[in-house]
This record gives structure tokens, C-alpha cells and sequence, in this order.
């Protein structure tokens, strides 16, 4: 059977099966026998200095595989797993007695992209059951993400012939012959926008200049819970599996999210109905039975109101909160119904759920939080919880009050149909009243000029949010270092988006603003949500209308008149696809690329960024491999070059490119 293919939610190809093949030599003269041409390897020094360079084998290694007392060998591990191309580049040495063995692996053509959400596969034996029969095949077989989670259905069933023979295996004539057509894997569709997933992959290598132990940042549609991105450093290449962590950070991690959880500490008293945001408390610090808890500020900023406090992130106003509003049963009853503490069910494995208990285990009995620890409880300290569930719990704020399970699954289908297509779950677990009410804390955060968060206000968004920072524990103390946080929801008016971002341990607290503020303008740009009235206001920006399917002279003449940068990439007269997509944002010195019906030879991606050149080959479906970040400086194949090998770009920091 041939393993399912695993897809966008556009239908491009993220993990697909491909052929691959074994070198093998035979070395028995018998091989030959009397025929005048050779079957066998003879010149066996010349076949080795002639395979070296091809396998990546050293000519010595290949020359002690060719010395082997045996019928035939394989030479590996160089020469296991190789390409097409590589296997014709191989047959035109006409080397007397090389051979391949045809298998199949598995292929990632994005390399190190989604995953930790994609998976991959080792290649096992296992046993399976034909007909009552035990037996044991060689199989690909998932060993994260997706891949692993939907093992089964992707696999397949593999077919059989079942007849009798006789003692030298040929079949007995007129005898009964049973056979099973083989079952082929189900394809599965997932909601990543692979748009939305290169803005991420290319912020993860902005963020690695930060030094961080580890980020992690999602992205959610608010309407349907569709998670249309992840990504994560360090991440991995399923395709070589460079692989240093084997949890998917986006359901596995745990980390005590600090002051983003401040969110729902204020949502649980406004619902509670003993909130008074104009109420007044002393800012600064707060003493709980000898035990002082500080502001980030520690003067304070005096007497500020409740609200007030929320903008400014105050530990200590939540403090009060948990004083003068809330009981421990309280905020331990809505960390629950807001979905911490509990799988979110999101279809990926190993999905953890976090400690909201307050309770903790000390000298081998467990006992519930004092009231400090309910307190800094309250502000994201001493409980853990998961990016899934934050995405999760903002959906309640992004529509008035109803809470949207996330998914990451869009549909299955097999060979006989669809095994499984998803649909929006959601729940009222708030009031209206108090989502909007948190619309408005949120949004003071991001637009009030002394508030916290205010470095993520993007013009035109229209994004609310709130920041967090949580000292790090460990070895019995916490440390004056920190995982920095970010959940935020945008535009505020009509929610299209929710982002989680975390960044543990950067060599600076201001990497987290400019990676994700970079990731805001870079999806309301794609996703074309900017305000319009901004745009208007701006002359250098406007919105790309759909050229699809017009005539590519006319579309092409009509933006030259716009005084328009445009280039056409192929020969056809049609347009199919285009760069930025239809309703994107984009400014008037943007180059506008339409790629036609007809695209046979390499385009130019000389001075492109990595995130336009990647989009342009996928649309153009040219598998790539890219080396270095910024913009691409050379192509291993030239332009109006033939298109018949996976390219190799390039790419260094603009001031490097001539």
C-alpha cells in the first residue's frame, strides 16, 4: 500500500511518499558466467573512485564493500535511499555489475517546516495479521505529529496473493489462489496556511539571533479554532531528523505562563460579578504573612484603580483582586472551566495538560496552596500550562464569551471518500458582557502609551493583547531569568486571529516584542486585515486585487500604468497564480508577481526575501533547499535554465547582495 499524503489546507504537499533506491554490486564472477558482457563487478578500484562522489562514500569504504566475500553487497550507507536523479546520474557510468533495489521513503519537500505538527517516520518491521496468518513486513512507520497520531489510518493495508507451490516455489496449476488487493493510506488535510507557516518559520530565524532556550509561537483562527500555524526552535528537518527535542511545543510544553494568565484572573471576578475596575488599591507591593510580593515596579505608581493595574501588568493589583473579589476556590474553579488543567483534544499526540490543582506535594504529602501561592497563582506563577490552552481560552474574548476547541485536522480521505471532515465546537462559557469588558483591558495594554504592550501595537489592526513574564524555577528557587509571553487577538473590532509567543531565556527582553510584532505585520499583511481607512490615510500602501485567470498582457500593461513593479514568470498567457495574494496588503514599491499557465524554465530569485522566494517555488511546485537567511544571492540554477533538479538557494543580509 502506499502511505496517505499529508496536505495543507490549500492542498500542498507536506509529507509524501517517494521512490527511492538501494546501490547494490554484484561480485560473483557467476553472475557473467559465459555471457560476453559483465554482470559483475571487475575493475573494482575504478567503480569505487567512480561511485565515491556520487554516494558521498569515501573511494577506500566503497573499495572494502566491493572486497566482500559475498554474491552481492550493498553500498551504504551512502548508497541507500538515493534519488532519481541520482540513480540516472549513476547508470550513465555504465559500471558493470551496480544495480539498485527499488523502495519507498518518505519526503517532507518544506524540510524543516511544521514539524513538530507533520512528524515523520522510521522504516520498522512489524508484525501484521494476513488472513490469520502472522507475519512480519518492513513498514514506514510514524513517530510524531501527525504522522504518528493517524499511524494507522496513513499506513494502509498492504495487499497479498495466497496459492500453493511446489517445493521450488513455482505455483501448482488448477490449485485454489486467494487475493487481497492492497487498502492505500488515507490522505489528511490539515489547517496549516502554509503562507501563515513560512511568516512563522522565518520568525524562528530572526529569533535564533536572540540566543533563546527555546520559543514557540501559534497562530488560531478565532472564528473556527483552525490553527493555521506553529512553529518552534529548535525545530528539526523530518527529512534528516537533526532532531534535539521530541515534544511538540505547542501541546507538550509546560511553563508557568506569568502575567498572560493575568487574562483570566480578571475574567473570573468580572464574571464573578464582584469586580469594580475604578476601584482602588496601593500599588508597589503586598504582604501575605510575611511574604512580600512586588510590582515589576517596585514604588509602584500610588493609588491606581483595578483596570489601571491591568494595563500596567501589576502582580500586586491581582493580588488584591484575590483579596477583595475571588476566593482560591474561585480562581481554581474558572482556571478549570476556561480549559487549564485539562487536554484541549486537539488532534496531536502526547497532548499534556498542565497543574491548576493548587495543591503541591511537600515531605511526600500533598496539601493545598497558601494563600501566597494562591496569590501568585493568580499572576501566572507556580501553575503550568500549554500554548494549545491559551489559544484555546482567548477564543471565549474573541467571540463575546463562547469558547472554540482548536483543531488541526481539516478533513481525511481514503480512497472510497471521506473518512472524517472537521466543524466548528464552541461553547458560551462567559458573558458577552465580560469578553467585552476584557476587549477593553486588552486593548489599553496595547494602545495606552505608558501601558506594557504598547511595542505591539501595529497601525491599522487594531490588535489587543496582553504581555506576561515569569521568572524561571529551578533547583528549589526562582531565578532572575525568565520566559517572556505574548497572547494577543486581532483585529479587536471583528477577531480574525489569536497568537500565542513564548521565549524562554533570550539575551534580551525586547526580542519577544520585535519577533512577534514582525509576525502581527506580516499576517495582517497576507491576510489583508488592515484597516482600510490607514490605507487610504497612507499613499505607499494599498490592496492587490485577484489578476486569476485574466489575460497576463493586459494585467500586465494595467499595473505598469499604476506605475506598478510587475513580473511575469512563464509563457503562458493566462495568469494562475500571484504574489501577494488577492486582498494582501502591499506597498507601491512592491513587485507584484503573476505566474502564468506555462512555466517550463527557472525564474530569477536574485534580491528576493526568503519568505517571497519560498512562496514563489511552492507555487510554482519546485522542491528547494535554502542555505543561510535574508535575501537570496545565488540559485544553483540559472535563470531560463531547465527546471529538472531541486534548486539550491543562496541567501545572505541585503547589504551583501551586489
Amino acid at each position: 500500500s502506499k502511505r496517505g499524503t499529508i496536505y495543507d489546507k490549500d492542498g500542498n504537499t507536506l509529507a509524501m511518499d517517494i521512490t527511492s533506491y538501494t546501490v547494490i554490486a554484484y561480485l560473483d564472477e557467476s553472475r557473467t558466467g559465459s555471457s560476453t558482457t559483465l554482470y559483475h563487478v571487475v575493475d573494482k578500484e575504478g567503480t569505487a573512485k567512480a561511485l565515491a562522489p556520487l554516494i558521498n562514500m569515501s573511494a577506500n569504504d566503497i573499495l572494502d564493500l566491493l572486497n566482500a566475500d559475498a554474491y552481492q553487497v550493498e553500498l551504504g550507507p551512502g548508497g541507500r535511499g538515493i534519488t532519481e536523479l541520482t540513480k540516472r546520474k549513476i547508470e550513465e557510468l555504465n559500471l558493470p555489475g551496480i544495480d539498485f533495489m527499488e523502495s519507498y521513503k518518505r519526503y517532507y519537500p518544506n524540510g524543516d517546516f511544521a514539524s513538530y505538527i507533520i512528524g515523520y517516520t522510521k522504516k520498522k518491521n512489524i508484525e501484521v495479521d494476513i488472513n490469520g496468518t502472522k507475519t512480519i513486513e518492513s513498514s514506514l512507520v510514524g513517530e510524531l505529529g501527525i504522522e504518528v497520531k493517524y499511524d494507522e489510518l496513513l499506513r494502509g493495508y498492504n495487499g497479498y496473493t495466497k496459492y500453493q507451490q511446489d517445493r521450488y516455489g513455482v505455483k501448482i496449476p488448477d490449485t485454489k489462489e486467494e487475493k487481497q488487493d492492497p487498502v492505500n493510506g488515507a490522505n489528511i488535510y490539515l489547517t496549516i496556511d502554509s503562507n501563515i507557516q513560512r511568516i512563522l518559520e522565518n520568525a524562528m530565524n530572526d529569533a535564533k539571533k536572540y540566543n533563546p532556550e527555546w520559543v514557540t509561537i501559534s497562530i488560531m483562527d478565532a472564528k473556527n479554532g483552525d490553527i493555521l500555524g506553529s512553529a518552534s526552535t529548535p525545530s528539526y528537518d523530518p527529512n534528516i531528523l537533526n532532531i534535539v527535542n521530541y515534544e511538540n511545543p505547542l501541546t507538550t510544553y509546560e511553563f508557568e505562563p506569568g502575567s498572560i494568565m493575568k487574562i483570566f484572573t480578571y475574567m473570573c471576578a468580572i464574571e464573578k460579578g464582584t469586580y469594580d475596575g475604578d476601584d482602588k488599591y496601593p500599588s508597589g507591593s503586598i504582604d501575605f504573612d510575611g511574604t512580600t510580593i512586588y510590582d515589576w515596579k517596585h514604588k509602584g505608581w500610588g493609588d491606581i484603580s483595578f483596570d489601571r493595574g491591568f494595563e500596567l501588568s501589576s502582580n500586586v493589583g491581582v493580588s488584591y483582586i484575590m483579596e477583595r473579589f475571588l476566593t482560591r476556590d474561585d480562581l481554581k474553579a474558572c482556571f478549570a472551566k476556561y480549559g487549564f488543567g485539562t487536554e484541549t483534544g486537539v488532534e496531536l499526540p502526547r497532548e499534556q495538560t498542565g497543574n491548576v490543582s493548587f495543591k503541591i506535594t511537600e515531605s511526600g504529602k500533598v496539601r493545598d496552596y497558601y494563600p501566597i501561592e494562591v496569590a501568585s497563582a493568580s499572576f501566572g506563577q507556580g501553575i503550568w500550562t500549554t500554548p494549545i490552552q491559551h489559544l484555546q481560552a482567548l477564543s471565549m474574548i474573541a467571540n463575546d464569551g463562547y469558547m472554540v476547541k482548536p483543531h488541526i485536522v481539516d478533513k481525511i480521505v481514503s480512497d472510497s471518500g471521506t473518512v472524517y471532515e472537521s466543524s466548528t465546537s464552541k461553547e458560551q462559557v462567559i458573558s458577552s458582557e465580560t469578553a467585552s469588558k476584557l476587549k477593553e483591558l486588552m486593548y489599553n495594554v496595547v494602545h495606552v502609551n505608558d501601558a506594557t504592550g504598547i511595542d505591539y501595537n501595529v497601525e491599522g489592526l487594531n490588535v489587543i493583547g496582553k504581555t506576561g513574564t515569569a521568572e524561571i524555577y529551578e533547583n528549589g528557587s526562582y531565578l532572575k531569568e525568565y520566559i517572556y509571553s505574548f497572547s494577543g487577538i486581532f483585529p479587536a473590532d471583528d477577531p480574525q486571529i489569536i497568537i500565542a509567543v513564548s521565549m524562554k531565556r533570550p539575551s534580551t527582553d525586547a526580542a519577544i516584542r520585535r519577533v512577534t510584532r514582525s509576525v502581527i505585520e506580516a499576517i495582517g499583511n497576507y491576510k489583508g486585515l488592515l484597516n482600510s481607512s490607514t490605507i487610504d490615510d497612507n499613499p505607499s500602501k494599498y490592496i492587490v486585487s485577484s489578476y486569476i485567470n485574466k489575460d497576463v498582457t493586459e494585467v500586465s500593461n494595467m499595473l505598469k500604468e499604476d506605475h506598478i513593479n510587475v513580473k511575469v514568470i512563464g509563457n503562458g498567457n493566462r495568469v494562475i497564480k500571484q504574489y501577494p495574494l488577492a486582498d494582501s496588503v502591499a506597498l507601491d514599491n512592491e513587485e507584484i508577481v503573476l505566474i502564468t499557465n506555462s512555466v517550463t524554465t527557472m525564474p530569477s530569485l536574485i534580491g528576493y526575501s526568503r519568505i517571497k522566494a519560498m512562496a514563489i517555488l511552492n507555487m510554482l511546485n519546485i522542491s528547494f533547499e535554502m542555505d543561510g537567511y535574508g535575501f537570496v544571492n545565488k540559485q544553483s540554477i540559472s535563470p531560463g535554465s531547465p527546471i529538472n533538479d531541486n534548486v539550491i538557494l543562496t541567501l545572505e543580509e541585503r547589504y551583501s547582495i551586489n
